[in-house]
């Protein structure tokens, strides 16, 4: 079951796991009120359904989908709808959302029940029912999933992989699931696996996590998850990345510009399949999700399981983070995650945690590259960041373009081992960012720094 399967690059940073986990999942308590983004997915924003002084249920949906690739939003409490406007999101900018007064009766409103047996159903009326749910990838870029299941006619997919990798320092969210609901994830994976035609499924963890993989081993041993098949592999970070855990599976690479359908493999995470058992056996969208709150600042770290929308402030509360000493609290993990500087910004369907810190390096303390070769070493993608970096930093983004920076997966492994402290990856998103034209006119013409 365990191997020793990777990929060439990667670093090991400090775990800071063992805060968390080994602490059960709790029930975060209602908060007064949510803050539900309408662009809280990969594609284009929802259109809100409602309207100010509108009452909703747990479960309502109140953004309905906009476009090709969007995602159905739904309330994560009831009450009455007290505001729908541009409000701060995670990201830095301001983006329309609805707000809720919760009323904390909890009235759920489900989907409809199907009227048979998942293992009966025609994969295309599951597919439509994940989507009706709202459901995303839980982590990263939150691409709607019903979108992932519908491959092209051209694209033949062959391999589901259930991504249990869980390699950023901190989180321990996807490990719990898996430990406290690990039939209803294997179940999820199955269904997943019915839709794509796959003959078989995988399920990938890391193999230092002995105690996670005993427990799914022995479910996996029931024979209706036969097809389900357990991998264990090295520790490393970015595996957790798609387009790593594919390498180290199956030694396949999807093209530049292309999708993992173009070498036959869907992947999702274990939050993910979770959602898409609750929505087919439980009726219920996806309206909330488990975080890990963790870092040195916090002082009672915990998994919680929160409705989406609940602000930044009203958990780091909860767990009794000692704002005083904090100096940065980063939404998402401590390598991904954005820093945020509002802690009014709420949850999302991709919030996989929120770290705070009692420490920071200043930005400001960099110097000129070295030539050292560090990030070329690390670079899992097998890029040269300190050459794409400079060709952002002169503008020169053709040659950033041609040099490869669109393959970048911006895991943060070049500027954790620069002696020089360059942000790279900070180079690495302004690119992609002009190559897509997504940068004002007046950001062009601000001066930029050479690495």
């Amino acid at each position: 079951m365990f191997g020793i399967a990777s990929f060439r690059g990667g670093i090991n940073p400090p775990s800071g796991k063992e805060q968390t986990i080994n602490q059960s999942t709790e029930l975060l308590p209602p908060p007064p009120y949510v803050v539900i983004y309408m662009l809280q997915h990969a594609g284009s924003p929802s259109l809100p359904v409602v309207k100010a002084g509108d009452s909703v249920r747990v479960g309502q949906l109140i953004g309905e989908q906009s476009g090709q690739i969007c995602s159905a939003v739904h309330s994560s409490v009831s009450g009455k709808v007290t505001d729908i406007k541009r409000f701060p999101h995670p990201s830095g900018m301001l983006l329309t959302a609805v707000k809720i007064e919760n009323d904390n009766s909890r009235e759920i409103q489900y989907m409809p029940a199907l009227e048979k047996p998942w293992k009966e159903v025609a994969p295309g009326e599951l597919i439509q029912i994940i989507s009706n749910a709202g459901i995303v990838g839980m982590e990263g870029k939150a691409f709607p999933t019903h979108i992932k299941l519908s491959p092209l006619a051209d694209k033949t997919i062959d391999t589901l992989i259930i991504n249990g990798i869980e390699d950023e320092p901190f989180i321990t969210s996807d490990s719990r699931l898996l430990i406290e609901k690990t039939e209803e994830v294997l179940t999820g994976a199955l269904i997943a696996k019915k839709i794509l035609g796959t003959k078989t499924a995988i399920l990938a963890i890391e193999s230092a996590k002995h105690g996670i993989g005993k427990i799914i081993s022995e479910a996996v041993n029931d024979p209706k998850y036969k097809d389900i098949k357990l991998t264990g592999l090295k520790k490393k970070y970015p595996l957790g990345s798609e387009k790593m855990l594919v390498w180290a599976l199956l030694k396949r690479q999807a093209p530049s510009g292309g999708t993992l359908h173009d070498c036959g493999c869907v992947v999702l995470n274990a939050g993910t399949v979770y959602a898409i058992w609750n929505a087919l056996c439980n009726n219920l969208p996806l309206y909330e999700r488990i975080i890990t709150v963790a870092g040195p600042a916090v002082r009672s770290p915990k998994n919680l399981l929160v409705p989406i929308g609940t602000p930044l402030r009203y958990i780091l509360d909860y767990c009794d983070t000692n704002m005083a000493e904090t100096k940065k609290i980063v939404m998402g993990g401590a390598m991904t995650g954005n820093a945020q500087s509002d802690l009014n910004v709420s949850v999302q369907k991709s919030t996989v945690g929120i770290v705070a810190f009692n420490s920071l390096v200043e930005g400001s303390k960099r110097y000129n590259c070295i030539n050292c070769g560090n990030c070329v070493k690390v670079c899992p993608i097998r890029l040269i960041p300190s050459s794409l970096a400079k060709y952002v930093g002169k503008n020169n983004i053709e040659e950033a373009r041609n040099c490869g920076i669109m393959d970048c997966i911006e895991c943060g492994s070049c500027a954790y081992v620069c002696p020089a402290k360059i942000n790279l990856v900070h180079y690495m998103k302004l690119g992609k960012y002009r190559i897509a034209g997504e940068c004002t006119d007046n950001f062009q013409k601000k001066e930029t720094m050479q690495p």
